[in-house]
């Protein structure tokens, strides 16, 4: 397109030729086989990006080492066992795309990992803990330094082999290369430790390794944070330093990102970071430098990808979360179909999903994303042709009822979908209202437009009976009909003035000065953020010993920032036993507790079913389904999933 010249551009990054500026980052995916090896979900995945029309993709943390994995079904380089697959995942891509180039990622954990994951003691420039990993490294010597510089080169002598068109160091976000780097980090007194040149002779050794091995022409890439954001961690000014010493010794390109592990809420950044937030970062260092610089960092609207590069901000642009909401990004800003993107709502409940929580073990489930549930399963779900078109009704229009609508469609279906509110979303629709979470209003009107493009017929402000259904003659039926908060039966609720969060986020009800909300879960601590924001006075109460601890871990970072700046009271590990009519009496570590004085009292206790019409509907329909809600309350992410693997099948 004209209005993106710049995005559509070619660009060399050394003797490589990248057809557009266009990038896929390297994102851990937990795809892989424990052993590292390479499978056919992990070459779907990329498959499916390499028929998007990037320009270039960068394969996830690959580590050179077995001690280097921060999670258990990553790749690995280690040995030469590794190339077969990884040449089966090389090939694929350079056969299915149109000139897209693939990189691969060399990494080393260092200490931001543990024992669980590679069966031995973490290792690291000085024996410091990770503050995220809690355990103490063993202190690497120097031999053992000087022997994983040379197993970087060797690795990238493997990655040639592989087919791999460039690689990348990964010198950011605290793994070892960057704990070398940092003084925030390295407390070392030999060569590779102290001064600033001592510091950086580990990744310019890994540079040199490379170059030696695999040859002065083999592209090599560098990723960089450029600024680590914990008290004595590198600030940009030093980066600048560190991005003229990496050109000089030889790097073709540097990906400009941010943080450690301590400061990961920056690294997969919520939406409190503003679009584009590191773009005034990455435009520093490439002032310091000739090499080209790839910008990251919530960059999610191709107008912004088009501005930084002209307005000399980046060369490339890297559409991380982006790329796994839709994978044909590039192909679709080509041709102009915008409004046919799915978005990234930057709720980070399926890109982070497989990354462990401090003291927890990590997850044994791979990447996914809540508005393409495709993502990660590409080789799994697939939408095809149907051979048996049907005429579906779809009862319900929240996430999961209209994604099951277009996809059944898409495929051929003709597909009515009722909803008795007038308009789409359901309670997605509400959850787009509190601080930072206006972005899911985008996935609706993605929803929306896929069903209105494959002509699914819309019954709006329509409360479907069922002798309306049964007058269709569907062969098929899909209720979506959501939840309702819930409300126990706890004494006093009765005469008590009750309000739900969903009607004070919602705008049905309004809140006096005084607010207590019973629930600290994921809805009562948005209700409090969005009542705090509002210059409320609000306390929480919760009988976990935490609140939010079912929101993604860099969100709830700045919700409790957020909470903390409003003067949000928070009790935690309370039971509510009776509700007053300004307040409640409850029991705290065995004692009585009493909260009085509010005006209004929120319940944010979860949900329920709201399933009016499956034993009205079973045995008159051939085939009858139930989905998100009004199976099981859960999270839109299993509504839309629920709803995709319907569209797809049915």
């Amino acid at each position: 397109m004209k209005q993106f010249k710049k995005l559509f551009s070619p660009i060399k990054l050394g003797r490589m030729e990248i057809n557009n500026r266009f990038v896929v980052p390297p994102m851990g995916t937990n795809l892989a086989n424990e052993d590292g090896t390479v499978n056919q979900a992990i070459i779907d995945y990329w498959m499916a990006r390499a028929k998007g029309g990037w320009g270039l993709l960068i394969l996830e943390f690959t580590a050179i080492d077995p001690l280097g994995k921060p999670e258990p079904r990553l790749l690995g380089l280690w040995g030469d066992k590794f190339i077969i697959g990884l040449r089966k995942l090389t090939d694929a891509v350079h056969k299915y795309s149109d000139g897209t180039k693939i990189a691969i990622q060399l990494s080393h954990a260092g200490r931001q990992t543990n024992s669980q994951i590679i069966n031995a003691q973490p290792v690291s420039a000085s024996p410091i803990p990770c503050p995220m990993a809690r355990e103490i490294p063993r202190e690497l010597s120097k031999e053992e330094v000087y022997q994983l510089i040379e197993k970087f080169g060797d690795a990238a002598v493997r990655a040639c082999e592989a087919g791999f068109d460039a690689v990348m160091v990964h010198g950011a976000h605290g793994y070892l290369v960057a704990q070398f780097m940092s003084e925030y980090s390295n407390k070392r007194t030999d060569e590779f430790g102290g001064h600033f040149e001592n510091r950086m002779r580990f990744p310019v050794e890994i540079i040199k390794n490379i170059r030696k091995k695999a040859g002065s022409l083999f592209p090599v890439a560098f990723r960089l944070s450029a600024e680590e954001r914990v008290p004595g961690g590198r600030a940009l000014d030093e980066s600048r330093i560190v991005a003229h010493v990496l050109e000089q010794t030889g790097v073709d390109a540097l990906d400009v990102s941010v943080g450690v592990s301590a400061s990961g809420q920056y690294i997969a950044a919520p939406a409190v970071m503003p679009p584009g937030f590191l773009l005034s970062a990455a435009g520093e260092i490439k002032k310091a430098i000739s090499i080209p610089v790839i910008a990251v960092g919530r960059i999610d609207h191709p107008l912004l990808a088009e501005d930084a590069i002209e307005t000399g901000k980046a060369d490339l642009i890297a559409f991380g979360r982006s790329s796994l909401a839709d994978p044909e990004l590039p192909k679709k800003v080509a041709a102009g179909r915008l409004d046919e993107v799915c978005p990234c709502v930057v709720c980070l409940q399926g890109c982070l999903r497989h990354l462990p929580r401090p003291f927890s073990p990590p997850p044994k489930i791979g990447i996914t994303c809540l508005t393409n549930p495709f993502c990660g399963r590409e080789g799994e779900m697939k939408i095809d042709p149907t051979v048996n078109k049907k005429k579906i009704v779809i009862v319900g229009g929240g996430p999961g009822g209209l994604e099951t609508a277009w996809l059944a469609a898409s495929r051929g279906h003709q597909v009515i979908l009722y909803e008795k509110e007038p308009a789409f979303g359901g309670q997605y629709r509400v959850a787009a209202i509190p601080p930072f979470k206006q972005g899911i209003s985008k996935a609706i009107n993605y929803y929306v437009h896929q069903c209105e493009k494959y002509g699914v017929r819309f019954k709006l402000g329509v409360e479907a009976t069922v002798e309306q259904i049964l007058a269709e003659k569907p062969d098929s039926i899909v209720l979506a009909t959501g939840g309702e908060p819930v409300i126990s039966n706890i004494k006093g609720i009765a005469e008590t003035n009750i309000v739900t969060a969903m009607d004070i986020i919602g705008g049905k009800k309004a809140a006096g000065i005084k607010v207590l909300i019973v629930g600290g879960g994921m809805i009562g601590s948005e209700t409090a953020d969005f009542l705090g924001e509002h210059l409320h006075r609000v306390t929480i109460v919760e009988m976990l010993p935490e609140i939010a601890m079912d929101v993604p871990l860099p969100i709830r970072y700045f919700l409790l920032e957020r909470l903390k700046a409003y003067g949000v009271q928070i009790e935690t590990g309370m039971t509510v036993k009776e509700f007053l009519p300004d307040g409640v009496i409850g029991e705290k570590n065995g004692q009585p507790m009493r909260l009085t004085g509010f005006n209004t009292i929120v319940l944010a206790m979860g949900g329920r079913s709201v399933n009016p019409l499956k034993e009205k509907l079973n045995g008159k329909v051939r085939e009858l389904y139930v989905i998100g809600d009004a199976s099981t309350p859960r999270k839109a992410i299993d509504a839309i999933e629920e709803g995709a693997r319907i569209g797809v099948k049915i």
